[in-house]
């Protein structure tokens, strides 16, 4: 049986030099109210020993009409007394949905309903594709800074029932606007987010807003977003398996957004926003010889498999056989995974679908 939660071992929380955006007048005042303690704070995840799970769930819900659907995945995640937290891989709209703040803090609000700590990585639909005119023909980069500014209110903190406390990469100089890159140890096990979007990683144009932009007469601001994101996701995966080394980890959960196209030839112009990721991953997955595990959205397709090959002598390719890559349900299926953490279990990490009867089909 599975115990109650541990309490995350990472460093404190520094606060980061400069903020990317200013904060809004409601969460100025909470934030004050909270500080007088004229408001109760989320209770802090326990200290525990022993094996841990958590809820991996993305790409949920799209729409007004997925929200009652979703609302059973939250009861049933809020009933199980095993999950530790819950991950969600981006897209909490759909893709032709608006990017309207009002879409935002209603599908935060939903997730706020959760009984557990939340952590969310971006997707693309949340802010790279909000371009297009039936998402309202924003700006991306705007809306990613009031994505952040809904979704990541205090950094180095989820949201949530509990809050569970983790290092962001905000408080790394030279990447402050970076709150939703977090890290955080339990259980035996290093875990970070990293953020890494479907649409190529940000490479495909936003024809929505300017007609003119394409793969091969690129918008500088796109190009100049891309490169400094590509820049501190690469930086944040080897923060996270250095600190995993440092701690003696027995594994290492990364979660993206993006289904990075495995299976793609990597000359492929829609896996150029993907490959130095991937390459960097493979590299410190193969270095580090223990369970690595991999979860991602994107593609809707639930699936655990091994997508990463390394070099053998003297020639030739192999499977990287300690590096497992976990999709999770997205919709239609409107389910959730929950994988099981145990430090003394070889494999380390343990895949079991959590299927909502409610949510079968024919609804």
């Amino acid at each position: 049986m599975h115990q109650t939660l541990p309490l995350p071992q990472c460093s404190p929380v520094r606060q980061p030099v400069a903020r990317p955006f200013k904060r809004s007048l409601p969460t100025l005042l909470a934030g004050l109210a909270l500080s007088l303690g004229l408001v109760a704070a989320a209770p802090v995840v326990a200290q525990t020993a022993g094996p841990v799970s958590f809820a991996l769930l993305g790409d949920v819900p799209y729409g007004l009409a997925e929200e009652p659907q979703f609302d059973r995945v939250i009861r049933q995640i809020n009933s199980s007394r095993s999950v530790q937290f819950v991950l969600h891989s981006g897209d909490v709209k759909q893709g032709a949905e608006r990017c309207d703040d009002a879409v935002l803090q209603r599908r935060f609000d939903q997730f706020q309903r959760l009984a557990r700590p939340f952590i969310v990585t971006p997707g693309d639909n949340d802010w790279t594709d909000c371009h297009r005119a039936n998402n309202g023909a924003y700006l991306p980069t705007e809306r990613l800074a009031r994505f952040r500014q809904i979704f990541f209110p205090v950094p180095g903190q989820s949201t949530g029932g509990q809050v569970l406390q983790a290092v962001t990469q905000a408080a790394t100089p030279g990447f402050e606007t970076y709150v939703e890159n977090l890290r955080w140890q339990m259980a035996g096990v290093t875990f970070a987010t990293v953020h890494v979007v479907g649409s190529n990683n940000n490479l495909d144009p936003w024809t929505g807003i300017d007609p003119a932009d394409s793969y091969t007469s690129p918008r500088p601001d796109r190009i100049a977003e891309f490169q400094a994101r590509e820049a501190a996701a690469l930086s944040w995966v080897d923060a996270t398996f250095d600190a995993a080394i440092a701690s003696n980890s027995a594994g290492v959960l990364v979660a993206i957004q993006a289904n990075p196209l495995f299976e793609t030839a990597s000359t492929a112009q829609s896996r150029q926003g993907f490959n130095r990721f991937i390459d960097k991953l493979r590299a410190r997955a193969l270095a580090f010889r223990k369970p690595v595990l991999l979860t991602h959205g994107d593609s809707h397709y639930f699936r655990v498999d091994k997508p990463l090959t390394a070099p053998v002598a003297p020639s030739g390719n192999a499977m990287l056989e300690n590096f497992t890559r976990l999709e999770n349900f997205g919709t239609p299926s409107i389910h959730w995974v929950e994988v099981t953490v145990d430090a003394q279990d070889p494999n380390v990490f343990g895949v079991f679908q959590r299927i909502v009867p409610g949510n079968l089909f024919p609804r």
